[in-house]
Formats: structure tokens, sequence, C-alpha cells
């Protein structure tokens, strides 16, 4: 029975044997993993801090609401301390007048060649001889 799961597991070019040792490496990794606990990826310690957090933000909102005054002494709503901005006088905008044809881009030119430098010519791709 060994035998016959170790020729199935056979990797080509390589011993009989190897295909049942990478199985095995595998299945010991898997296993590692499943048995290693979360506070050694760091998910125990990430959670405390989240939950230190939680905890000054709900004594934090504690305080702020034992500080408020009553409903009735409250402000009045920003909406009605609003006041309008006086308009805007608008002057007319004039588009620009057409003109009678399209502008002529300047003509090419081609930059000068350095005296101290050429580039090598490539005859590319080359022809079989």
């Amino acid at each position: 029975m060994l035998q016959e799961i170790a020729a199935a597991l056979t990797i080509p070019g390589l011993p009989d044997w190897s295909g049942l040792v990478v199985l095995v490496l595998l299945s010991l990794v898997g296993l590692a993993y499943l048995l290693m606990p979360f506070s050694v990826f760091g998910l125990k310690g990430r959670l405390d801090a989240i939950e230190a957090q939680l905890d000054e933000l709900q004594a934090e909102l504690r305080t702020l609401s034992l500080r408020l005054p009553d409903a009735g002494a409250r402000r009045a709503p920003i909406e009605d301390d609003w006041a309008e901005p006086p308009p805007l006088a608008r002057q007319p905008v004039e588009p620009p007048p057409p003109r009678p044809r399209a502008p002529v881009p300047p003509p090419a030119a081609w930059p000068e060649r350095a005296a101290g430098r050429s580039e090598p010519r490539l005859d590319w791709p080359r022809q079989p001889r």
C-alpha cells in the first residue's frame, strides 16, 4: 500500500521517495499553521490595541455628554445664523473675435549633431548571409 502511494506521488526525474517527502513536508507546514495560536500572527495584540482605543473613546464621549448644557439652552442651529451674500454684479463677457484663418505651426527643425559625438549605425535586423 505504501509503495502504491509512493508510486503515485513520484516526481519524474527524481527518486521514487521524493514525492512522499514533499507531501509529508507540506502536511507538516499545514498542520503547524492550524495549530499555531493567533497571538503569533499579531492578531491578539492588534485586538487589544483596538479595544483600548474604544475604551478611551467611550470615556471621552461620556465626559463630553456630561459637559453639554440642557437642550433648551443650546444655541440656534447654524442655518438660522446664515446671511445671504450680496449678489455679484455680472458683466457680460464678450467672446474673442474669430480668426480669419487657422494658425500655422512653425516648420520642423532638426537638432544639430554635436561634433564630438556620433551615434553608431545599426543594421537591424541583420540579413542572413
